[in-house]
């Protein structure tokens, strides 16, 4: 018995510390690489390391839009990963993820708001330029917050984390319902400038932002790996984690406020991202073949920004000028996963003991 544990904590470690960091490396790279125009590779970690290059444009090219885009696929990834896991591990159920509370509709419904507002006010938001992209982000939170304000008031008075999650998923359809009203009494130019925000992407960011984006994911991120103890111990139940001396009701509350932090950013600052939160946590999983968070927390992260820099890598649809829509290449790669989970072709449920 001692040889097996021996023999899957040396697994672990491999997996941690060799081959999740070098795919994550080589995938940065090569999404950084990969575009429309062709940069030879060794011309880019040229760029990279001294910023110089025989084309000035190269520079622009790389530091203004695909390493922004790449970093904001790492923080995507890592994100809305981790959300899920808590998620998951909270109320005991494979298929709950970041959506689960309503914090990522309360998000749409700010963006659907403010874009119907836009239009109604001479069409404001399309000439702001980068003001207009600020408001997206700042209404988004706005939707996400006051969300997340009612689910908090919420959970202080409900006992049940069952209870919460039928709560947090009401919350969500109702916010939807609002989004499809304000969509009916919209016009075409409305519902098409909305539904390219539900896209989702990767490569709207520039500097300026990703300046108050990193710090609010890389919080969110630290918040996660405070929770790995008292997350172990709410895998074998509620009643179990209060015997062990964990407040759960305290617990329950960060859990909440980190997903939130990280969902509703994610969200506000790129657009709903679908799958990545519910199918990543399972694949870490599998591939550790162990529920411990003291492992699971940073595999999951790991893996996520692997997930995500392919799916990004894949939009970009390498020898075209074309990108598609990220949403679609994650629920591409998630919702097969999904399936598998719900027909049960791997019991992933045991994995949580």
């Amino acid at each position: 018995m001692n040889a097996l544990q021996s023999k899957g904590k040396t697994s672990i470690f491999w997996y941690l510390v060799v081959v999740f960091p070098v795919a994550m490396t080589l995938l940065f790279m090569f999404n950084i690489y990969l575009g429309s125009v062709d940069i030879p590779f060794q011309e880019m970690l040229r760029i990279l390391g001294r910023r110089e290059s025989v084309h000035e444009s190269w520079i622009n090219i790389i530091f203004e839009f695909r390493l922004p885009k790449a970093t904001t696929a790492v923080l995507v990834g890592a994100g809305l990963s981790i959300s899920g896991l808590l998620m998951q591990t909270l109320f005991n159920n494979p298929l709950a993820g970041p959506f689960v509370l309503g914090i990522t509709s309360g998000a749409s419904l700010g963006v659907a708001l403010l874009v119907m507002a836009s239009y109604l006010l001479a069409g404001m938001l399309p000439v702001l330029g980068e003001i207009g992209h600020w408001a997206l982000i700042i209404a988004g939170c706005l939707g996400a917050s006051l969300v997340l304000l009612i689910i908090l008031l919420v959970s202080i008075r409900v006992k049940s984390s069952m209870t919460l999650l039928i709560i947090g998923l009401l919350f969500g359809s109702t916010t939807g319902a609002l989004v499809s009203i304000l969509q009916f009494f919209s016009d075409k130019d409305e519902i098409q400038a909305y539904l390219i925000w539900t896209f989702g992407s990767l490569g709207g960011l520039t500097w300026d932002e990703l300046v108050v984006f990193i710090p609010v994911v890389v919080s969110g991120l630290i918040l996660a790996f405070l929770l790995k103890k008292p997350l172990n111990a709410l895998l074998i139940g509620e009643s179990y984690a209060q015997s062990m001396g964990v407040n759960v009701k305290k617990v329950r509350l960060m859990i909440i406020l980190t997903t939130s932090l990280l969902a509703g950013s994610i969200t506000a600052f790129c657009g709903p991202i679908a799958f990545i939160g519910i199918a990543v946590p399972h694949m870490a999983r599998i591939i550790l073949n162990s529920g411990n968070h003291r492992y699971l927390t940073l595999a999951t992260i790991m893996l996520g920004i692997i997930v995500m820099l392919l799916c990004d890598t894949i939009a970009q649809l390498p020898g075209s000028q074309y990108i598609l829509p990220i949403n679609a290449i994650t629920s591409l790669f998630g919702a097969p996963m999904v399936i598998w989970i719900v027909l049960g072709k791997k019991d992933v449920r045991n994995s949580f003991a």
